[in-house]
């Protein structure tokens, strides 16, 4: 099952989020514990249609950022956590895979979600808001 429609999703917070090796390799302070310097990107079928700004110093981000695409025959949204570097990329540091026909099925007839509408006028899907 694919999604067509209009996708709005809000990006509240990320928690728990864990050092990558590169930034402890690369720490002037080998003791304690180390921050990371993270984003967050939103991609449907992996073209990317957003990215949260950078929180420096922190391992739990928030963020209150809303991104907003209009999907065609979608099958999946993913979003991922990099930490940001100075020098050269950027290190993966989480990711998370929704798939639209996990979320369809998954829904109640009688629920509505804040963010996803469909352009189908014909169906009724509410909206979907991650946060």
């Amino acid at each position: 099952m694919k999604f067509s429609g209009y996708l709005k999703v809000r990006i509240g917070e990320a928690v728990g989020l864990q050092p990558t090796r590169w930034s402890l390799r690369h720490s002037l302070f080998r003791k304690g514990y180390q921050l990371l310097d993270p984003y967050v990107t939103v991609s449907v079928d992996q073209v990317r249609v957003g990215q949260t700004s950078t929180k420096q110093k922190t391992n739990k981000p928030t963020y209150n950022e809303e991104f907003s695409a209009t999907v065609t025959d979608g099958h999946q949204i993913e979003l991922s956590v990099f930490h940001d570097t100075p020098i050269g990329y950027d290190d993966f540091v989480a990711n998370c895979t929704l798939h639209f026909q996990d979320l369809l099925r998954s829904a109640a007839p009688s629920d509505t979600f804040e963010g996803w509408v469909s352009t189908r006028p014909e169906e009724k899907l509410g909206e979907l808001l991650w946060e």
